[in-house]
C-alpha cells in the first residue's frame, strides 16, 4: 500500500515506517523537525530510513492548510498514521499554543486531506494522558474521559472527537490509538527512560516524582508498532449493535474505533529504576519530589478489544525492553 506517515522522524513514526518498508509498503514520510528534543537524533532516524527505494521524505508543517492540501493532492494515500503531534504533558503547561496549533489545527488539516483525498483509512496517535482524572483501573477505552488534567490531554480527546465527526459526516474510516508510555531503542530524550539512562551514567541524580509512588504501564517501541500495523490493515467499521441509550466511546454507529496499546502490566516507578540499575550495573542518586501537574498517579491499560478485534496483544518482558535501550544509548552514543 501507500501509506502517509506522519511524524517520520519521530520515535514510533520512524520506527513504524521501517516495518512498514520492509514489508512493502511505499511510505511518505513527513515531519517539521523542531527542535522540542534533539534534532540530530531526527536525523539519525531519518537515515535509517533513506536506505529504502520506497521511502520518500518532505519535510512539512501540519499546521501549514496548504501544505497538507498540496501534499494530498499530488501523492494518492491509501492509508494514513497520523503520528505528527506536539508531545509533553509538562510542556503543554508553559507552551499551550504549540499544542493547538500543531495538535488541533494539524489534525483537522490532515482529516480534510483524508476526506478530499479518499483515503481508505486514518488511523492516528492519541495517549493514555486522555482518562486524566479517571481513577477506575485498568483505564478502557469504553469509559467516558471527559477530566483531562493536562492540555496536551485535552487536545488528544479533541482529535478523538474531531475523527468521530468525520467519521460520521464523510464516511470516512478513523481509529485512535492511545498508547502508554512508550519505550525502547531510539526513544524519545524528554522521556523517563532517556533522561535517567543519561543521568545515571554520568553520575547525576535522576528526579523521582511523587516519591517514587507513580506506576506506568510501560509499552515496548516493537510491541507498539505490531499493534499499529494490525489497525493500519484493518479499517474501522461501524458497530451495528451501537446505542445511543446506552453509548459505547469507543465503537459508534459510523466506523470509528479507539483501542489501548499497552503492556496491561503497570510497574511501580521504583521497580522500574531497580530494573535501570541492574542494567546498568550502577545505582542511581534520587531526587525525590512531588507529583507534577498535569500528571497522573497511574496508567493501566486494559486491551480486551486490542485482542479481540486484532488478535494482538504485547509481550515484551519490561527487562528485555530496558536492556535493549540501554545497549542501544551506549552503542549510539559510543559510551564504553
Amino acid at each position: 500500500m501507500k501509506i502517509l506517515v506522519t511524524g517520520a522522524a519521530g520515535f514510533i513514526g520512524s520506527a513504524l515506517s521501517q516495518k512498514l518498508l520492509e514489508r512493502g509498503d511505499e511510505i511518505v514520510g513527513i515531519d517539521n523537525l523542531n527542535d522540542y528534543y534533539d534534532v540530530n537524533l531526527k536525523l539519525a532516524r531519518l537515515e535509517l530510513l533513506r536506505g529504502y527505494d520506497r521511502f520518500k521524505f518532505i519535510k512539512l508543517e501540519i499546521a501549514d492548510k496548504v501544505s497538507v492540501e498540496e501534499l494530498f493532492a499530488r501523492e494518492s494515500f491509501q492509508r494514513v498514521m497520523h503520528l505528527a503531534a506536539q508531545a509533553g504533558v509538562r510542556h503543554s503547561i508553559t507552551n499551550p499554543y504549540a499544542y493547538i496549533d500543531s495538535n488541533v489545527v494539524g489534525f483537522i488539516n490532515i482529516l480534510e486531506g483524508c476526506r478530499q483525498g479518499a483515503v481508505e483509512h486514518l488511523a492516528y496517535a492519541s495517549s493514555s494522558s486522555v482518562y486524566g482524572a479517571n481513577t477506575k483501573m485498568p483505564f478502557s477505552v469504553h469509559d467516558n474521559v471527559d477530566h483531562p488534567v493536562s492540555l496536551y490531554a485535552a487536545t488528544k480527546k479533541a482529535n478523538e472527537l474531531m475523527a468521530h465527526a468525520y467519521s460520521h459526516l464523510y464516511n470516512l474510516p478513523t481509529t485512535g490509538l492511545r498508547f502508554f508510555t512508550v519505550y525502547g531503542p531510539w526513544g524519545r530524550p524528554d522521556m523517563s527512560l532517556f533522561l535517567f539512562v543519561r543521568n545515571i551514567l554520568e553520575g547525576k541524580p535522576i528526579d523521582v516524582f511523587n516519591y517514587g509512588n507513580h506506576r506506568r504501564d510501560f509499552t515496548y517501541i516493537d510491541d507498539v508498532v505490531e499493534g499499529v500495523i494490525r489497525v493500519i490493515d484493518q479499517p474501522a467499521q461501524a458497530n451495528a449493535d451501537w446505542s445511543s441509550e446506552n453509548p459505547d466511546p469507543a465503537t459508534s454507529f459510523a466506523p470509528y474505533r479507539l483501542y489501548n496499546i499497552g503492556n496491561n502490566n503497570p510497574v511501580h516507578l521504583l521497580t522500574f529504576i531497580e530494573t535501570l540499575e541492574k542494567c546498568l550495573g550502577k545505582q542511581a542518586i534520587k531526587n525525590f519530589l512531588p507529583m507534577q501537574s498535569g500528571d497522573v498517579p497511574d496508567t493501566y491499560a486494559e486491551v480486551a478489544g486490542l485482542v479481540h478485534d486484532l488478535g494482538y496483544k504485547p509481550t515484551t518482558l519490561l527487562e528485555d525492553g530496558v536492556r535493549k535501550f540501554v545497549e542501544w544509548y551506549k552503542d549510539f552514543y559510543r559510551i564504553a
